[in-house]
């Protein structure tokens, strides 16, 4: 099992970077919708918090989904996870926010071990390294 560790953690950040990919993508077939329900809660600058989602999701998810600056791009996501729980699923009333807000929160779990461990395999980051030890020697 302890072979296998580094795919098993490379699957995890692959799951967790497609999670921020289809959701961004989704962003990006509905700009109107979103920038409303941006606005719905209260947000000022629809159009930004528009453009900073678009960035985290496909951006960053994509740098997360091919290991890059891997520690950076999570913790840069993990914030974001939390500021969209705290700011879009705060009705706690509702269980239906409630299980979306713990969510969230679980993502950034799942987000800070990244930033934690990085990406030890299968990754841009794996492959830099290497690189810099090779030129080193």
């Amino acid at each position: 099992m302890k072979g296998q560790l580094p795919i098993i953690a490379a699957i995890g950040r692959i799951v967790i970077a497609a999670l921020f990919l289809m959701s961004g993508l989704g962003k990006l077939g509905a700009p109107v919708a979103t920038q409303g329900y941006i606005a719905t809660v209260g947000l000022p600058f629809p159009l930004l918090g528009y453009a900073v989602a678009i960035l985290a999701e496909v951006g960053c998810g994509f740098l997360l989904l091919i290991g890059y600056r891997t520690s950076i791009v999570a913790a840069l996501l993990a914030v974001f996870t939390l500021a969209t729980a705290v700011f879009f699923h705060n009705n706690f009333a509702d269980q239906n926010q409630m299980i979306h807000f713990l969510k969230n929160i679980m993502i950034v779990g799942g987000l800070l071990q990244v930033v934690a461990f990085g990406a030890p395999a299968l990754s841009l980051d794996a492959r830099r390294a290497g690189a810099r030890l090779a030129l080193a020697r």
